[in-house]
């Protein structure tokens, strides 16, 4: 039995919410209705894993958040809202130690949860299995700091290696857990690394380019979000919009970054496997290096072992970092991991890679 507390300020939500869990069965269920009650409820319930909403009188998700982490960590699922105020927010809560987050989209409370209803059941089962504790404790996750005047941040010039990509591409696959495992690896990634990286991370639409220029502030590499098609460069970081996928092309000779409408065979997005696969259509495999970070499912993990089978290299998170480790595990069971390394060790073998 899965002991949830649900915390919204929401009488009607905090209700759907109870009985969609209930009838998916094996939840011990008690709820809050503000970040007092939830910091109290955490102490007394004992929680195995919170929802916990960000907007909310007397005490507002991310304060409830940040004492709940300081005094009983729990697995927190945040519940925002699908706007740019909500994405700040949410990636302010991931910072903090949240584990993942569902996006509410607009409309009528039961029909908003009937669209997220499985990915909520889903994402709160696999934060039960989650290590949110180790994680945040093995200092993992936060970015290092700018180098750039917080007056520069908007207007960071292109590369000034603005000429075509060199023979290596870095793919990065990743979904749970990934905005904090992404501040991680790639701000250690130098001004000068030779190679574009393409970035797969599973979000909403409304996430992606604030998440980009969240990025884009912590990194020496320009961070974008590939929102439209754009021919790659060495040392550029490309995330894929959400709500779509992100393919890697051709446009005369060109290796370009081509978003296109989410793909139906595929159950996430932006899709890791098509990345991969239309990598492996337009690149050597020699070429190209695959990292699979955390994240529930496998998605992924069929294309990256085709391109260690034909010769790329690729490198699976550790159980020991992931905050889940559905993703890297299922490519490792495939045999499709040339190495199995903890977050904090990837970004120097990918270097290591780049400059052979």
């Amino acid at each position: 039995m899965i002991k949830l507390l649900i915390v919204d300020d929401s009488a009607l939500m905090r209700r759907q919410l109870a009985q969609l869990f209930q009838a998916a069965g094996g939840f011990d269920i008690r709820q809050a209705r503000n970040g007092v009650e939830a910091v109290n409820e955490n102490r007394d319930f004992q929680p195995d894993v919170v929802t916990l909403d960000i907007n909310m009188p007397e005490m507002d998700g991310i304060t409830a958040l940040s004492l709940i982490m300081a005094e009983r960590p729990v697995p927190v699922i945040m519940v925002s809202s699908l706007t740019e105020k909500g994405a700040l927010a949410t990636f302010e809560a991931l910072n903090l130690g949240a584990v993942d987050y569902v996006a509410k989209p607009g409309g009528t409370i039961s029909l908003s949860l009937e669209v997220v209803k499985a990915d909520l059941l889903g994402k709160v089962r696999a934060a039960v299995k989650s290590r949110p504790a180790k994680y945040r404790s093995a200092g993992l996750g936060t970015a290092r700091p700018s180098r750039i005047s917080p007056d520069l941040l908007a207007a960071k010039p292109l590369s000034s290696r603005s000429g075509p990509a060199s023979d290596g591409v870095l793919l990065i696959g990743v979904s749970t857990g990934g905005p904090r495992a992404l501040e991680q690896v790639l701000p250690q990634l130098p001004a000068d690394f030779p190679w574009p990286v393409l970035v797969a991370q599973h979000m909403p639409a409304s996430f992606t380019a604030p998440f980009a220029a969240r990025l884009n502030a912590c990194c020496e590499l320009e961070v974008v979000e590939a929102a439209s098609p754009m021919p790659v460069q060495a040392g550029r970081v490309y995330i894929g919009k959400g709500g779509a996928d992100m393919l890697l092309t051709r446009r005369a000779n060109t290796l370009t970054v081509l978003p296109k409408p989410e793909d139906s065979s595929q159950l996430w997005h932006p899709s890791v496997e098509l990345l991969g696969r239309s990598a492996l259509q337009h690149c050597a495999p020699r070429h190209l290096v695959a990292v699979m970070l955390t994240g529930m499912g496998y998605d992924g993990a069929d294309a990256f072992t085709e391109i260690k089978r034909l010769g790329g290299k690729t490198i699976a998170e550790a159980e020991s970092t992931a905050v889940v480790f559905g993703m890297p595990a299922e490519l490792i069971e495939r045999g499709g991991a040339s190495l199995v390394l903890p977050l904090d060790k990837i970004a120097t073998q990918v270097k290591a890679w780049a400059q052979r």
